[in-house]
């Protein structure tokens, strides 16, 4: 894997200060990403059978019940 000199440059500096390898964070940091992705998935199922509303009248429908 290849990063920029200066992102390896502070992986280097911040696995030395929590005494962690790099391949220890980079994981980390994939895994979470991972379960971002999961989660946007979930969330576009539970909500796929949802009506589509253009912004124009959604935001005319929030004026209508007063909250803007």
């Amino acid at each position: 894997m290849y990063f920029e000199p200066s992102v390896h440059k502070a992986l280097r500096l911040r696995a030395a200060a929590s005494d962690r390898s790099i391949s220890d964070m980079v994981n980390d940091a994939v895994k979470v990403s991972l379960a971002e992705d999961a989660e946007d998935i979930a969330s576009y199922e539970s909500r796929r059978k949802e009506r589509p509303q253009s912004f124009d009248s959604f935001v005319k429908d929030m004026k209508r019940r007063g909250l803007i």
